[in-house]
């Protein structure tokens, strides 16, 4: 019998299962592992499973996994991992990573972290919402009563729109202002394919669209979860650069799954 030592933290209600995989003993190609690991019945449940690895240009390597065992960028995953790299000893307050859309930065105060996230390309209009790529995609829906909305219903129409998104589909985010420079937003996530409590590029995502209507590079997104703030600069030109996700982390508790 093989024993998995792991940890769990969450952010915003996001929560993560997270490995030192720095030697590299997890099977990572074992989908049906990964799967069950995030399984909330059968595992130890979560919304994505986080690897952390040795990097050679980095502090470390995050590799994330979606609970259907895809692999994509998560942004409230990498300010936990950040969180877990300074348990392991690995950084301190300050450190840099690398994830499958290249290199980030992140810093730790106290129980917030903040992430850069990737230069992004402004949104495109598709239909009544906005198509936008914050290291994950995602399609922003402005509505006036999104508390009152059924997000698994109504994420699901758009989740596997191919002819909108392409084959691997999109993440959903439904948005609602409550005052100049903030909202509040649900997410349908892909590869969980239901609400989730929070989602880190996908707030992202929101407060990029909301925050190039309204003029605003700063912006507070209430989830679920709890409340995230996302700054960025408007180049003018292609996109927005100088991109950061900050928010609470919480470490939850450490355990050891057999298997």
């Amino acid at each position: 019998m093989k024993e998995i030592v792991f940890s769990k933290y969450q952010g915003t209600g996001n929560d993560f299962i997270i490995i030192d995989n720095r030697e590299e003993s997890f099977p990572k190609n074992d989908e049906t592992l990964i799967k069950r690991l995030c399984n909330r019945k059968f595992g130890i449940g979560s919304d994505g499973l986080i690897l952390i690895e040795d990097s050679g240009s980095f502090n470390f390597k995050m590799i994330f996994f979606n609970p259907d065992a895809t692999q994509s960028f998560c942004g409230n995953g990498s300010r936990c991992a950040v969180a877990f790299s300074k348990q392991l000893g690995i950084t301190d307050d300050h450190t840099d990573f690398e994830a499958i859309d290249g290199a980030h930065y992140g810093t730790i105060d106290d129980n917030l972290v903040r992430v850069k996230m990737a230069d992004v390309s402004y949104p495109e209009k598709v239909n009544d919402g906005y198509f936008i790529h914050t290291g994950s995609p995602h399609f922003v829906i402005f509505s006036d009563n999104v508390k009152d909305l059924n997000i698994n219903i109504l994420g699901a129409k758009f989740r596997n729109r191919k002819d909108l998104f392409g084959k691997e589909g999109v993440n959903v985010n439904f948005v609602s202002e409550f005052q100049k420079g903030s909202v509040f937003v649900r997410t349908y996530e892909r590869g969980l394919e239901a609400e989730t409590l929070s989602c880190g590029s996908g707030v992202t995502a929101v407060a990029i669209v909301y925050g190039l209507d309204k003029g605003l590079e700063k912006t507070e997104v209430e989830t679920k979860g709890g409340v995230l703030e996302v700054e960025f600069e408007n180049t003018g030109v292609n996109g927005v650069k100088e991109v950061y996700l900050t928010g609470p982390v919480s470490h939850v508790f450490d355990g050891v799954f057999k298997v």
